[in-house]
């Protein structure tokens, strides 16, 4: 079954932001200019398209002349169950470099463990699992 992948829309912040999350998350990370794209509404090395193909799927772009950057208010991109605990904890801690711990990640009363963080390019994760 294959499974809806986001895709952002980035003010600028395309190449920092998926070259953030290929350290991350580990993956192959391909980057296509506006100007290889032939697009001409917005700068030359913009990016018009690009892709994090790894164990956590991205896909972005900066924003053209007009358009806005995303916004999440009120979702979370989970991370529940998808990998071991250690490499949860390893992608939590390093997402939350210059970003915001907003619970963390460990134990609770329920008998799972998780938590959560805001990035530094504005994603709110839910990381977690099952003991």
């Amino acid at each position: 079954m294959t499974a809806p992948k986001l895709y952002l829309t980035f003010p600028g912040t395309t190449r920092a932001a998926l070259g953030f999350y290929a350290e991350v998350f580990g993956g192959e990370l391909s980057l296509y200019s506006y100007e290889e794209f032939g697009r001409q509404d917005g700068p030359a090395d913009a990016i018009a398209h690009g892709v994090l193909d790894g164990p956590v799927a991205l896909y972005g772009s900066d924003a053209a002349a007009g358009e806005r950057g995303f916004r999440l208010d009120g979702a979370r991109l989970a991370l529940l169950g998808t990998a071991e605990p250690a490499v949860l904890h390893d992608w939590f801690d390093r997402l939350a470099v210059g970003g915001t711990i907003v619970d963390p990640l460990a134990p609770k009363p329920w008998g799972a463990s998780d938590g959560q963080v805001i990035d530094r390019f504005g994603l709110h994760w839910l990381i977690g699992y099952e003991a």
